[in-house]
């Protein structure tokens, strides 16, 4: 019985099966890891990792919880997850901006 499946698996061609893996496994270090640059909060000196793909778009990776650090997540925690929470706070958006500003992130044309 044949099973319905996004992408072929290669189960019939191992070597093609261990090229896929192998790739995939740079594409989530590419996509997932690479050109992270480390950024504290200017107010409450939350550790993240970011990365600026355009102007319009930021990729945020929070180091530590930002509830134990940042006052806007630890107040949202006490809600419960609450519909519409945001991914980040008014405090971390100016210190990104302030940072592709100094020339601290770039920003790929």
């Amino acid at each position: 019985m044949a099973t319905w499946a996004k992408a072929p698996d290669f189960a019939d061609q191992p070597a093609r099966q261990a090229e896929v893996r192998a790739q995939t496994v740079v594409d989530k270090q590419r996509y997932l890891e690479q050109g992270l640059t480390p950024l504290r909060c200017q107010a409450c000196h939350s550790q993240v990792m970011v990365r600026k793909s355009s102007s319009h778009q930021t990729s945020v990776e929070w180091v530590d919880n930002p509830a134990a650090h940042c006052p806007v997540f630890a107040e949202l925690s006490k809600k419960g997850n609450a519909p519409g929470r945001p991914d980040t706070c008014g405090q971390l958006e100016k210190t990104i901006k302030w940072a592709v500003d100094e020339g601290v992130l770039e920003v790929p044309d």
